[in-house]
This record gives C-alpha cells, sequence and structure tokens, in this order.
C-alpha cells in the first residue's frame, strides 16, 4: 500500500482474507445469494456486520443517501482491513453512487484490494487502466466520505429515437443509464450506441435469455462472454462490460463502420466478411435497421491498436447494404 495507510491498518491488510466477489450493481435485491453469504462468512463479525448492512442499502438503486451510508460502512470495513469493502467502495466511487464519481479513487482502491488477491477487483483495475495512488480520507482516517450531488439527466439531440427511448424507459429500468455511461467512457464508445443496441437486444431486461442462448442486457452468448472475461451473463456489470468490450473489438476490426459493427454483434464478425457486408439473414437485417434507426451515425472513432483490420478491407470489396 506503499504508505497509503498506517503501519496498523497495513498489518490489518496482509492479514485480511482474500475473496472474490463482483458487486451486483443494478441488482436492486435486499436478500444475500448463496456466493455473498460465502464472501460474508469469511469476514471478521465486525467487518461482516458492516458489509452485509451496507449490501441492504445498496441495493436501493435511486436512494443517494442509501449508498452514501453503504459508502461509510464500507470505508469502516476498509479500515479494518477488508479487502471487499475496498472493493465495494471502489464500485462506489467508479459508478458514482452516493460518493462522488472519481476514477482514480476507483482505480487505487481496485489496485489494493486486487494486491490482496481480489480477482473482481483486478477485472476492474484492467477494464479503468488508471495507475493512481490517490485514496479516499475515509480509508485512511475516521472520517465520513464525501456526498454525491442529484445527478441532472440531459439528452442530447443527436439520436431522436434513442433519446425518446430513454425518456419513456420506465423506473425500474432506468438504473441501467448510470451503468452505460461509465463504462461506456472507460472503453470510448458512445454510450447511445450502445443503449440503442441494449433497447434492441433485451429491452433493458437484466434477465433476457434467447432462444440461442443469448444471455443479459447485451445479449451475450457463452463464446463471447468467455472470449471477453464475462463470468455471469446476468450479472449486469460484467454484462455490459462484455458487450461494450466486443462492440469496441468490432467498431475496431471494421475500421469504424458503425453498420458493419453493429452485423457482425448480432451475426459474428466472421459472416460479415464471408458477405463483405450485411449478411443475408433476415434476423440481422432486421436488427441493423433497428439500430440504425435509433442511432443514425455512419462512423465511430475507433482505436486501431486494438486489433488488425477485417481482411476483406485490403481486397476494397466491402458492401455494407446487403
Amino acid at each position: 500500500m506503499k504508505n497509503l495507510l498506517s503501519d496498523n491498518i497495513r498489518h490489518r491488510w496482509f492479514s485480511a482474507l482474500l475473496v472474490v466477489l463482483l458487486m451486483t450493481v443494478g441488482n436492486a435485491r435486499a436478500e444475500f445469494n448463496v456466493q455473498q453469504s460465502e464472501v460474508f462468512d469469511n469476514e471478521p463479525p465486525v467487518t461482516k456486520d458492516l458489509l452485509m448492512r451496507a449490501n441492504v442499502l445498496v441495493s436501493n438503486e435511486d436512494d443517494i443517501d442509501a449508498a452514501w451510508n453503504a459508502a461509510n460502512m464500507y470505508c469502516q470495513a476498509a479500515r479494518y482491513g477488508s479487502a471487499e469493502a475496498v472493493y465495494r467502495l471502489g464500485m462506489l466511487y467508479a459508478f458514482g453512487r452516493g460518493v462522488p464519481e472519481n476514477r482514480d479513487y476507483a482505480a487505487n482502491l481496485f489496485g489494493i484490494a486486487s494486491s490482496h488477491g481480489h480477482y473482481e477487483a483486478q477485472q476492474m483495475l484492467e477494464t479503468i487502466q488508471i495507475k493512481t495512488s490517490a485514496t479516499p480520507p475515509c480509508v485512511v482516517g475516521d472520517v465520513m466520505p464525501e456526498k454525491a450531488i442529484m445527478p441532472i439527466t440531459t439528452l442530447v439531440e443527436v439520436a431522436p429515437e434513442i433519446d425518446q427511448y430513454i425518456a419513456n424507459l420506465p423506473k425500474n429500468k432506468r438504473w441501467v443509464l448510470h451503468l452505460v455511461n461509465s463504462i461506456s467512457k472507460w472503453y470510448k464508445v458512445d454510450e447511445k450506441l450502445v443503449l440503442s443496441i441494449i433497447s434492441v437486444e433485451s429491452n433493458f431486461e437484466n434477465v433476457a435469455t434467447s432462444n440461442k442462448n443469448a444471455q443479459g442486457l447485451m445479449q451475450l452468448i457463452p463464446d463471447t462472454a468467455e472470449r471477453f472475461n464475462v463470468k455471469n451473463a446476468y450479472n449486469a456489470t460484467q454484462n455490459i462490460k462484455g458487450g461494450v468490450a466486443y462492440l469496441r473489438w468490432l467498431l475496431a476490426y471494421f475500421k469504424g463502420d458503425v453498420t458493419l459493427a453493429v452485423a457482425a454483434y448480432n451475426a459474428g464478425e466472421g459472416a460479415v466478411n464471408k458477405y463483405k457486408g450485411i449478411p443475408p439473414y433476415p434476423e440481422t437485417k432486421q436488427y441493423v435497421k433497428k439500430v440504425q434507426a435509433r442511432y443514425p451515425f455512419k462512423t465511430h472513432a475507433y482505436d486501431s491498436n486494438i486489433t488488425e483490420p477485417s481482411p476483406v478491407f485490403k481486397s476494397g470489396k466491402f458492401k455494407v447494404r446487403a
């Protein structure tokens, strides 16, 4: 921890139990699943109590006060040496729940937790890709964490149909918007493209499953989930991370061509290469039309360092339209 914590707290860290669990962001349930119970059972009584009470509070997605109180409990448990508490506090800072969004704090907290064997913290650290020593004051001293300000949602009039869709999204699905906003920023993918895909793929149903076993919000098939290191496709955070990572890869592979990337998201990049454009599958053609009606842009910025472009570009024979 390199002088971030006192010697006493540092000693506690090295004796803390190593635990693995991704907090189910957006899953509004107060009860604990089996995996959570096992994690909490491995904690000392004082940190177990704090974690259990905090977990109940964060289950209410729309209550900033509850999330802030949970953050305070995670701070207390972190000072006792709980890697799980540090990871969960990092998640709150990463997504701005209860506390102001702060990726530097989140990255450092994930780094601390991952250094003690916390697998999910390591995954988040790789996602954020920030190295920092910034630590929330509440972790190093007995002070309350800063409190988040009630967010003001504004819609930019650049994609009218997806804006209207979002505006009419029921309250019990709106928690997904904040997740998409944060993760899209990390991966540098336009959140409105991600939201358009989610709207067509699952209609914002976190437990959606297709007849082809595509799962969750972004309808990841098992092969894609494995490819992008998604352990639980019904976990909203993991699902969106995997889906956006795949979308970012497709945008690089097809050199920013949104139509080809969207077609490949539905049918696979192999099918798009084979047909040198949108595959002649009725489902895929309809899928592309639906997404593009909500996201009408034809090109998207991409990172050429992510992957080599499709070999079809060398032949110059891509035909975007079916």
